[in-house]
């Protein structure tokens, strides 16, 4: 086993998300237009990547623990890489959907994977501390990636930008080959995979992501109520499916019998609910309200990631081992909300990216800074060993699902007429959302964590 490989591997593959993500900010706009699409295609762009990533990231988990960690790792390297190329070369908008879509299930074998590796290689302070590189350097490609994205796109349009992410992750399979040792976790080759609960999960996040969706649009119509509600019963059924399986479940319910692992859920869901929705529609909004270039757009984001790949590692080593991971998310929560309460008070017009933008992020930023690599680390470390891979999964998906939902609603604010607006009442909402998040934290977790 290479330590340094392993991490280098893990750290390459986990970029990816940030990459893409960060690309996919500044090539919306473009992609909008190559296929006609109006507000809610743009939607589509972005939820048929976060659907899947969302609802499989459970399985990707419990299909790691299952047949391997490093086998479902190289899998979904080499899915993403296909994807990738698939999408860039996509000739109509259905065809993309499908693209964007197996992307994101390639995702959802390499999130989860990626960090119950690091849990089997890593243990004590060097766990910390590498999970603190593997969000830093992750951030830190999502610095570069919205500036040679724009780059990309307005040179060479946005099909460059998907095509250049292929190499990225074939190159991450070929360090993981020899680099990575297999792991399982115990007992978990002889348990049979939960299909029914992935089934029931998937199909209701699906139903109530296209309810919330074709809301603004179409208004809650009957076929609009009928998604919602289905989509509900499902999720109920799902956890009424895991609750009976016991440990043989995809979601092994035990785990919130923990008061800290549940808290540390509804912080993940709750943070990242506020800052998905939000850090999809700014660069947007500077491209169509503001008149940026995607270069431009991509510029104005970089201080948020380059701020959290310098003190992630701060953050999940020395400071998490003298201050705890309760203080430091209460904190960091605290200092999102007040980012997010910078945004909220931005003009209608004349806005300043020195006044109105920089600040907001730069607040942004510090916060995140403190809150991901310790809550990453005591995910881990509140599951224990055997549910490293599902808890890890757990949590990614979470902060999917977060993201997702806060994506859904984005159509509020698109079909508006006026953006900067609708970008300020979007971030009221970031304020009430991170502030939960801060007191869930200060109440539910321990002094020691």
């Amino acid at each position: 086993m290479d330590r340094r490989g392993t991490l280098i591997a893990t750290i390459l593959a986990s970029s990816l998300a940030f990459v893409l993500g960060s690309i996919v900010t500044v090539a919306l706009p473009q992609m909008q237009a190559s296929f006609n699409a109006g507000p809610t295609g743009a939607q589509w762009i972005v939820t048929a990547y976060l659907l899947p990533l969302g609802a499989f990231v459970l399985m990707g988990g419990a299909l790691g623990d299952h047949y391997g960690r490093k086998r479902v790792f190289e899998a979904g390297l080499l899915l993403f890489a296909a994807t990738c190329l698939m999408c860039a070369l996509a000739p109509s908008f259905p065809i993309l959907m499908v693209a964007r879509a197996l992307e994101g299930l390639a995702a959802a074998l390499i999130a989860p994977t990626s960090l119950a590796i690091i849990a089997n290689t890593f243990t004590g302070p060097a766990r910390g501390r590498a999970v603190g590189t593997w969000a830093g350097v992750g951030a830190a490609a999502g610095a570069l990636a919205p500036v040679l994205g724009g780059v990309i796109v307005d040179l060479a349009g946005w099909r460059w930008a998907f095509a250049a992410m292929a190499p990225i992750a074939l190159t991450a399979w070929w360090v993981a080959r020899d680099a990575i040792r297999e792991s399982r976790a115990d007992g978990a080759a002889g348990a049979p995979l939960d299909w029914t609960g992935a089934a029931l999960i998937s199909a209701g996040l699906l139903a109530l992501v296209w309810g919330l969706v074709a809301l603004p649009d179409r208004g809650l119509t009957v076929e609009v109520m009928a998604a919602l509600v289905a989509g509900a019963a499902l999720v109920v059924g799902f956890v009424w499916v895991e609750a009976n399986k016991g440990d043989l479940a995809m979601t092994p319910l035990r785990l919130f019998r923990d008061r800290v692992f549940s808290g540390l859920t509804l912080f993940t869901f709750a943070l990242y609910a506020a800052l998905g929705g939000l850090m999809l529609l700014l660069p947007y909004m500077l491209i169509q309200s503001q008149g940026y270039s995607a270069t431009a757009a991509g510029a104005a984001m970089l201080p948020f990631p380059l701020i959290l790949a310098v003190l992630s590692r701060v953050a999940g080593g020395p400071l998490a081992d003298r201050f705890g991971a309760r203080r430091l998310l209460t904190v960091g929560a605290g200092l999102v909300a007040g980012g997010f309460a910078l945004f909220a008070v931005i003009p209608g017009t004349g806005v300043s990216y020195a006044v109105h933008i920089l600040p907001p992020l730069v607040v942004l930023a510090l916060g995140m800074s403190l809150a991901v690599a310790p809550l990453t680390n005591a995910v881990l470390g509140s599951a224990g060993e055997r549910h490293a891979g599902v808890a890890s999964g757990l949590n990614n998906a979470i902060s999917r699902i977060g993201g997702l939902l806060a994506t859904a609603l984005l159509g509020l604010v698109l079909l508006s007429n006026d953006l900067v607006t609708g970008f300020a009442t979007a971030a009221w909402a970031g304020v009430a959302l991170a502030l939960i998040s801060a007191v869930i934290a200060a109440t539910m977790l321990r002094a020691d964590t």
